[in-house]
């Protein structure tokens, strides 16, 4: 029993001595999600629920969650947190809840990250209970962590045969800051959940990030490794549109025929279609396809994605023919 280091030679709970390890950069990120309706999802989004602005509050719980984690959890060190960090997302009927926390030291933030999660979600409960009181707050999990001994570490996929098994896996992100603060209605999202579904993925989203926070969102979004991430909106050449450069800081390689086809399926209809920016490539074996954040550009996209999908899917995975 000697080997568990929370505890002693007697099996007896003990706060682990960390005065001989270095101190480095640590990072921890975690995840969880409220599941609830789409009624609620609705009017949190339009900021419509009977309480104060649910998502600030949810954020300032989470926040002073991880500055107190070593009070709730009795053998957690004190830590000087560099910063924590606490954002949402959006499905039909869940609220996505991501943690950051950050300091230097000789101890990591994964409890603090997972604590903010937690105080988050449960916060986000309390404030739609009234509404909802059935809803419930599920996977809550370290998602990645960085720093010390063991280096980078990120949450395993499943096996090589519950894969095989497994349907492949779609992410679907949407760029749209009046989506993210509930102001506008995003249809794009939707849609590619819908076609991606038939076509036999299963699929997480769509997530909601603002324009300026994108790269967060394809972080989120390449979480675990799906597939494919299919991105909408955030390509044109406003001075908020930054879908494409946060995605050309990612990738490995381009498909640069693939974004072109887009376009000009898109300028069949409409010239305003060469306007769009939007990248296809390949981030390790994740294919990423930015769409314009039209209806009619989404479905232009799919037009182009839907006979060759399968193949591009089969070539990334390594089992693919390679005449393209």
């Amino acid at each position: 029993m000697s080997e568990l280091t929370h505890l002693d030679g007697e099996g007896r709970a003990r706060m682990v001595d960390v005065s001989a390890k270095a101190s480095t950069a640590r990072i921890a990120v975690a995840g969880g999600e409220l599941q609830t309706t789409a009624e609620v999802i609705t009017m949190v989004r339009a900021d419509g629920m009977p309480k104060a602005d649910v998502l600030a509050t949810a954020r300032i719980a989470g926040i002073a969650g991880a500055k107190r984690t070593s009070e709730l959890i009795p053998l957690c060190h004190q830590i000087a947190l560099s910063s924590v960090k606490v954002e949402f997302a959006f499905t039909d009927t869940t609220i996505v809840i991501e943690a950051t926390a950050k300091t230097a030291g000789q101890t990591g933030v994964e409890m603090e990250a997972l604590t903010a999660v937690a105080v988050a979600g449960l916060t986000l409960h309390d404030m739609v209970k009234a509404v909802d009181p059935a809803a419930s707050l599920n996977a809550v999990r370290l998602l990645t962590k960085d720093g010390g001994k063991r280096g980078h570490w990120v949450r395993d996929a499943a096996p090589a045969e519950e894969q095989a098994l497994a349907p492949r896996s779609a992410v679907v992100l949407v760029a749209s800051t009046g989506g993210a603060d509930g102001t506008r209605t995003d249809t794009t999202g939707p849609e590619l959940v819908s076609w991606l579904a038939e076509q036999g993925f299963s699929v997480r989203g769509p997530l909601v990030y603002p324009d300026a926070d994108i790269a967060s969102g394809l972080a989120d979004a390449l979480t675990g490794g799906p597939a494919l991430v299919l991105s909408t909106g955030g390509t044109g050449a406003s001075p908020t549109d930054r879908t494409p450069e946060a995605t050309a800081a990612l990738l490995d390689r381009e498909l640069p025929g693939l974004a072109e086809a887009m376009r000009r399926k898109g300028t069949e209809k409409t010239a305003h279609a060469s306007l769009s920016r939007g990248l296809a490539g390949l981030v390790g074996r994740t294919v990423v396809v930015n769409l314009p954040g039209s209806p009619g550009g989404v479905r232009d996209g799919i037009s182009v994605l839907e006979p060759i999908l399968d193949h591009l899917l089969a070539q990334v995975a390594g089992g693919g023919a390679h005449d393209a």
